[in-house]
């Protein structure tokens, strides 16, 4: 019994005890049939979580959040990746729930009827997470994108900047986040009497050479254009790059923002204006949720309904004139 309480982690057991009984498993090579443990309880120790990419350079900080804190809990992150496809998204929703996880964190609060249906029916704590613009299933942690996307707005309209343009991802079929921080920042324009005067858009993975044919593209289109705005920080630092190879005066003849904030930037020449997106702080308190909602009585339906709402920062970095 002792040695059972160690393996499934329950339970009073000292620490010399504990060490003792993990020494001799890991001696014997010996490991606990989970699968086996789960009939009785009807749960796993794991703990799925669903993101769109493994690429976006913004998940696996989330995931490093997510795994901080369910560390030391007993409860392992198992990763499916959607490819921002609802069809896909809905299959690992399935296949994640069939296994019967203690918990399950995903991006977005956009999904399929379907998939919404089985996250209302799964009878466990469901987290949507890196958004909170929209109605969760369950439990919420993220950001609001309007407001991020008015506050940037408002920062480059305050530096004087009145010809900005918007480089991004094709919207709104697949990149929810993005399309409402574009929402929010046209909102902040025309309530200034400014619109977007010209825009351009890519498919597929962010990229800095996406970032480098766009900016030239826009560019060599709209010279006029004083201010670029990009969906995220990867095409953001490419359009940088371009500028500054072109001789471009930035921030003064052009100023340049991006999104979410990416380590990335410390390595470019100027520091990107952007805005951080609590990537980290968002898994660590999704996973929070997650780690303090595990009774086994629990039944289907509608568990929590916790919406947590992260404040972005606003880093004006070096490429946008100070107000």
């Amino acid at each position: 019994m002792t040695v059972s309480r160690v393996l499934r982690n329950r339970g009073d057991v000292s620490d010399t005890t504990r060490e003792r009984v993990l020494e001799a498993a890991r001696r014997l090579g010996y490991v606990p049939n989970k699968i086996a443990g789960a009939l009785a309880s009807q749960r796993v120790n794991l703990v799925g979580v669903i993101i769109p990419s493994l690429s976006n350079m913004v998940f696996p900080e989330v995931l490093g959040g997510i795994s901080d804190v369910l560390e030391d809990t007993g409860l392992q992150p198992v990763v499916g990746v959607s490819n921002y496809q609802p069809d896909r998204e809905e299959q690992v929703i399935y296949e994640m729930l069939s296994w019967r996880p203690s918990g399950l964190i995903l991006a977005g609060l956009e999904h399929s009827e379907a998939a919404r249906a089985m996250l209302a029916q799964a009878g466990v704590p469901v987290v949507e997470i890196m958004d909170i613009d929209g109605t969760p299933v369950d439990n919420a942690v993220g950001i609001s994108h309007r407001r991020a996307g008015r506050k940037m707005a408002e920062a480059i309209i305050a530096a004087g900047y009145r010809r900005i343009a918007f480089l991004g991802t094709h919207m709104p079929t697949n990149d929810h986040r993005a399309r409402k921080r574009l929402e929010g920042f046209e909102e902040a324009l025309a309530k200034a009497g400014l619109s977007i005067v010209d825009r351009e858009y890519y498919s597929g993975g962010s990229a800095l050479a996406k970032g480098r044919e766009m900016t030239e593209a826009l560019l060599k289109r709209s010279p006029d254009v004083d201010f670029l705005y990009y969906s995220n920080d990867m095409i953001g630092a490419g359009g940088l790059l371009w500028c500054l190879e072109q001789g471009l005066e930035v921030p003064g003849r052009i100023g340049l923002a991006g999104f979410n904030g990416v380590e990335l930037l410390e390595g470019l020449p100027r520091r990107l204006a952007t805005m951080d997106a609590c990537r980290r702080e968002i898994g660590q308190r999704a996973a929070e949720i997650i780690a303090g909602k595990r009774p086994p009585e629990v039944t289907a339906g509608v568990i929590g309904g916790e919406v947590i709402e992260l404040q972005p920062k606003l880093q004006p970095g070096d490429t946008i004139r100070k107000a």
